[in-house]
């Protein structure tokens, strides 16, 4: 059964522990003496467990709900931990200076990426209805209109709380106070299955459909029914007394209505109950701290001004798309960044003991047999006679110029972890969906990527820096792509250091042939927000205002003809689970990829993003989107948590890595976008 009452006193004032760290709501960090109660599980089904705690020298009651060492191991009990964090946190800003702060936990403090993650509330208020009792018919209405209140509430904030039940509805004599928020999930994300009959609704328990608002009044009504009659009524319809009870039969027959569709809102739930607090709740400005976009606004107008006026000039809508179909000839090898083309003289293949072994094609006539030896086989290259041995797949050379895609940032920024994050994804698959299929370039050197870097990763170790060939372009991995109308095309990643790049004149050359740029913001480095501060002290860091110096040495190189750069560009605010409860990151991170590509695909989120650092980092991180004319901005996560002893606890779980990529491959072509490649990223006003 669930319970949200933790068990037992804390223990005797003798007992020694060391202070506790947590941040506070608003991103501080504290520190605090703590004497802990025994534990036990919120619920027998859910690894979440609860205790009481005395806090500080006054020792302040309150609970800490939180996971053992054992249980955080596991990325699907962090995320019930992190779900009831973000929602709480989103709660206590969306509802503060309004009247109804009451109606849920009061989050004290949170430490989610150490080895026992752990949350802090003030004592809940009263108890569990399931284990006491609503008696008089004025404590029904009340108790039945907080319910309302508190389903309106989140609705407004887009958010459907799964776990309504009496072991999670607590009531005082006065007023309700629901907890169950590691259940929260938002508004028309797929249903999973998720609580217990009959207080979940029957598409809920069978995990069918998308979530809806309406899933909770149906728990809402089955948990009022149990405090009026003191039974549990049916899983599946609405129970046939309820005629004979005045608490219920006016508002609820419809909340049993088997199917979402049929049921009332929680708003008209709450006009059915009380319809003086509905109207008072209507002027409460649920989603205020939403972030303003005029800034947005205004410079994706220009965009479209500038993306209308290329649409009369031929040559003018030249997007870097250019070159998909072009014939093999000269490319840009990935290593030294001379020119190579392919010659079948210098071809070779590695032996059982990984030497490579001179390749000779002229005794291979059979055309299947020469296209396998060719896909194995590599080629030296002499371009550079100064530049150390190195060797480019054949397929590299094969299939028209290569897309390059360029990380652009600090060190700092997590660039090593994201691409390889970005590349995995890829061969998971994620392209698919959009009708793009992925081949190896070279077998060999895929498997050594996958081995030495994603499945460390993807264990939980912290990549180390990769040891550079050259000053400023590591080439990292390519692949072929193969679109949906059957056209392949060589992709290939470069990861540009930030300090070397801005010492390095050669960087001119090889920033003239790039098709697509990554620019990687540190949060750290951008954004002057207080939970970031241990951070900045640990790293020996300090907030940047003037930008990223690495972005300001590209932009400064790359030619400009107009009033726009016409590369194609994102920017990305990576290691974002530093800001998971952070209004807008909180909404993107938990955002699913897209279906199907739109016609204004990634506005939303980069309307968002652009505000955040509008607002916290000024303009000149901004300094990308101003510049180029099609930059869609994301927020993204490529390890889920931060590091702790060269190790993330839980392993690396990427959030949103793949999106930064889809909105370049739409922007080339290579994803087929509404409107077509030239006006993707500004917005159906641009078609």
């Amino acid at each position: 059964m669930v319970t949200t009452t933790p068990p037992g006193r804390p223990e005797s004032p003798g007992a020694q522990h060391p202070p506790l760290v947590f941040t506070d709501p608003g991103g501080r960090q504290r520190s605090a003496p703590a004497r802990f109660g025994p534990s036990a599980h919120r619920d027998a089904a859910l690894p979440l467990r609860a205790r009481r705690v005395l806090l500080g020298r006054r020792e302040v009651q309150c609970v800490q709900v939180f996971l053992s060492r054992a249980d955080a191991a596991h990325p699907a009990a962090r995320a019930l931990l992190d779900t009831e964090a973000g929602t709480a946190l989103h709660l206590a800003r969306a509802l503060e200076g309004t009247p109804y702060p009451y109606l849920f936990p009061s989050v004290l403090g949170y430490e989610l990426d150490a080895a026992e993650p752990f949350l802090l509330y003030a004592a809940p208020r009263g108890r569990p209805v399931g284990h006491t009792q609503v008696t008089s018919a004025a404590d029904h209405w009340v108790f039945a209109r907080d319910l309302a209140l508190a389903l309106c509430l989140l609705d407004g904030e887009g958010l459907v709380p799964r776990g309504v039940s009496p072991a999670t509805v607590h009531w005082d004599g006065t007023a309700l106070q629901l907890w169950g928020l590691e259940g929260t999930a938002r508004v028309g994300r797929p249903r999973s299955p998720w609580g217990r009959a009959p207080y979940c609704s029957p598409e809920q328990r069978r995990g069918e459909g998308h979530v809806d608002a309406r899933d909770a009044v149906w728990s809402a009504a089955q948990v009022l029914y149990q405090v009026v009659t003191g039974r549990a009524g049916p899983a599946d319809r609405a129970p046939e007394d309820l005629a004979r009870h005045r608490a219920l039969a006016g508002a609820l027959p419809r909340a049993f209505a088997p199917a979402a569709a049929g049921r009332p809102t929680p708003a008209a739930l709450l006009e059915l109950l009380a319809p003086e607090d509905a109207r008072r709740l209507l002027p409460v400005a649920t989603g205020a701290a939403r972030t303003r976009h005029e800034a947005f606004d205004r410079t994706l107008e220009a965009k479209r001004r500038a993306s209308e006026a290329l649409a009369g000039d031929p040559a003018g809508g030249a997007d870097g798309a250019a070159g998909a179909e072009a014939a093999p000839g000269d490319v840009l090898c990935p290593y030294c960044l001379e020119e190579i083309r392919l010659d079948l003289s210098h071809l070779y293949v590695t032996d059982d003991r990984n030497q490579y072994q001179p390749l000779d094609l002229s005794g291979i006539t059979n055309p299947v047999r020469r296209d396998d030896a060719m896909r194995a086989a590599v080629q030296r290259c002499a371009a550079d006679p100064d530049f150390p041995d190195h060797y480019i797949p054949v397929p590299y050379l094969t299939h028209g110029r290569p897309l390059t895609v360029a990380m652009i940032g600090q060190s700092s920024a997590g660039k090593s972890h994201l691409l390889t994050q970005m590349i995995a994804e890829i061969t998971d698959g994620g392209l698919k969906r959009y009708g793009v299929d992925w081949q190896s370039v070279n077998p060999e050197q895929h498997a050594r990527f996958v081995r030495e870097r994603v499945q460390p990763l993807r264990s939980g170790k912290v990549l180390a820096h990769t040891e550079r060939l050259h000053e400023f372009a590591q080439f990292v991995e390519s692949l072929l792509l193969t679109d949906a109308h059957g056209r392949v095309r060589p992709v290939a990643f470069f990861d540009l250091g930030g300090e070397d790049l801005v010492r390095t004149d050669e960087a001119l050359r090889f920033l003239l042939g790039v098709d697509a740029l990554v620019f990687v913001v540190d949060p750290a480095l951008a954004l002057p927000l207080p939970q970031l501060d241990a951070l900045r002290a640990h790293l020996r860091v300090e907030v940047d205002r003037d930008g990223d110096t690495a972005f300001d040495t590209v932009l400064d190189r790359l030619p400009r003809k107009g009033p726009y750069l016409e590369t194609p560009a994102v920017m990305v605010l990576g290691k974002a689970d530093l800001l998971r409860f952070q209004p807008p990151v909180d909404r993107w991170l938990e955002e699913g990829p897209a279906a199907a590509i739109g016609p204004d695909q990634f506005l939303a989120e980069s309307a968002d993003v652009h505000a955040l650092l509008h607002r916290h980092a000024g303009q000149a991180w901004l300094r990308p989107f101003d510049t180029f004319r099609r930059c869609t901005l994301h927020v993204a996560s490529a390890t889920g948590g931060r590091e702790s002893g060269g190790r993330y606890p839980a392993g690396a779980r990427p959030r949103r890595v793949l999106e930064p990529l889809v909105s370049l491959l739409a922007m080339h072509g290579i994803i087929e976008a509404p409107g077509g490649a030239a006006s993707f990223g500004v917005g159906r006003e641009a078609q």
